[in-house]
């Protein structure tokens, strides 16, 4: 919980000689939570508390999110230092690594990871899911649009005008061209801004190589970035951290990982076990600085096992008994849990 994390806070900033700010959005199995730009106020509120000054250090956890909300917030937090860097315990990836592209150094613990920012696009006119809920729709991979472009000009030669148009309506077939076009200009997008976050602090000979792996030539936005090749391969601003250091990155991981219930898989029969009916206060997402105090997002409901009986044609047998489980919410925000109050 944040009062005990609060004295590694203290010696983290100690450490680094900065003010720690805290952003974990969780990854629990169930109950994920994205970079997302409903936290800008929130980051607006803890760096007021902490003012301006020479170094903050941005303790960061996530899989991704909003490409804007990241590059928003690093535009965000250098407006109150001179000196911006972010701390990696574990994961940074996607909208995660375009915020440590940001950042004039990035320390990363032997375990962190960074990864792809090639962007998916989700919109009402993305293809349905199969089987899934009318609303549920599939998210459009810029790269694999452009791998299936490149693949039919290797396979159809690139003169062959006749055969790419047919290729190309195909395409057009299975993805609503306000989508194909919607995917291509955040291509465009998101290369700009990884450009624009290194330009200050990253050699220029280094910037279009990295742009280039990160948006392509990964192959796929599941490859995993160590310590050692984004250093030394792709060129970014590094630091290992020593061994005191390191106890204390994981110590606050750890206790976060705790708090947010990151190992354990949410399942709601599990949840529920004998019981019919059970309240839920789940914490899913952390903001959290010493002097700022600690806001979390909170879900709050009753989950409830219901009966009913199979109509006809459903799968199962036609008037036998049936369970359902039903997820009554009645809360989900941000709450301030937490005045601050420095320690000792």
């Amino acid at each position: 919980m944040y009062t005990e994390r609060r004295e590694h806070y203290l010696k983290l900033e100690d450490a680094r000689e900065s003010k720690v700010l805290v952003y974990i959005t969780g990854d629990r199995p169930g109950l994920e939570t994205q970079i997302h730009e409903e936290v800008y106020e929130l980051f607006v509120n803890h760096l007021d508390s902490i003012g301006v000054v020479e170094r903050i250090s941005l303790y960061l956890y996530t899989r991704g999110g909003a490409t804007l909300a990241g590059w928003g917030l690093v535009n965000l937090v250098r407006q109150f230092c001179r000196q911006f860097e972010i701390i990696v315990p574990s994961k940074a990836l996607s909208t995660g690594t375009l915020i440590c592209l940001g950042g004039d150094r990035i320390v990363m613990t032997k375990q962190a990871t960074l990864g792809p920012i090639d962007p998916s696009v989700i919109t009402a006119l993305n293809p349905q899911i199969p089987g899934g809920s009318p609303e549920a729709r599939c998210p459009v991979s810029v790269e694999a649009i452009q791998g299936f472009m490149e693949i039919s000009e290797n396979h159809l030669g690139r003169w062959n005008k006749g055969a790419i148009a047919q290729m190309m309506a195909k395409l057009a077939d299975a993805i609503h061209p306000l989508v194909l076009g919607e995917a291509f200009r955040s291509r465009t997008q998101i290369q700009m801004l990884a450009t624009k976050l290194m330009s200050g602090h990253v050699k220029r000979r280094h910037i279009r190589k990295i742009v280039k792996f990160l948006c392509s030539e990964s192959g796929s936005h599941d490859y995993a970035i160590h310590r050692r090749e984004a250093r030394d391969v792709l060129g970014l601003p590094i630091d290992k951290p020593d061994d005191e250091l390191y106890v204390i990155i994981k110590r606050i991981y750890d206790d976060v990982a705790d708090d947010l219930q990151l190992r354990i898989r949410y399942d709601p029969n599990s949840f529920l076990g004998d019981e019919p009916t059970r309240s839920y206060t789940f914490r899913r997402a952390i903001i959290e600085s010493l002097n700022g105090g600690s806001d979390c997002l909170v879900s709050e409901g009753r989950l409830n096992k219901t009966q009913f009986s199979a109509p006809p044609g459903a799968p199962g047998l036609p008037g036998r008994l049936q369970q359902a489980i039903t997820d009554a919410r009645r809360f989900e925000g941000w709450r301030h849990e937490n005045a601050a109050s420095r320690p000792s």
